[in-house]
């Protein structure tokens, strides 16, 4: 694995166990470093994590649901609802 010239670092204190365990895992796949095996979990990893935790998945039913919800006329959104959509809005989504 090649590294940028703009490498930032991460320092990290595990037990010994856990040390000598990515230590395996890390040989086990080929891994040169330590590094290479962190940077392999991360890249590999995160993406997924993110994914989970920002996409919401709904049925068809739940989904139709949600839109007859948010066209019903009598339904007003509350306070909490309007500023939830103001810092999404200040956010970027």
């Amino acid at each position: 694995m090649m590294l940028s010239s703009n490498n930032q670092r991460i320092d990290l204190r595990v037990d010994l166990e856990t040390k000598q365990l990515a230590e395996r895992a890390s040989a086990a796949l080929g891994c040169v470093s330590l590094t290479e095996y962190i940077t392999r979990l991360i890249r590999e990893n995160s993406p997924q994590i993110i994914r989970q935790q920002t996409e919401i998945k709904l049925s068809n039913q739940q989904f139709d649901s949600f839109i007859a919800l948010c066209q019903d006329p009598n339904l007003k959104p509350s306070q909490r609802l309007i500023k939830a959509a103001q810092r999404l809005d200040e956010e970027g989504f």
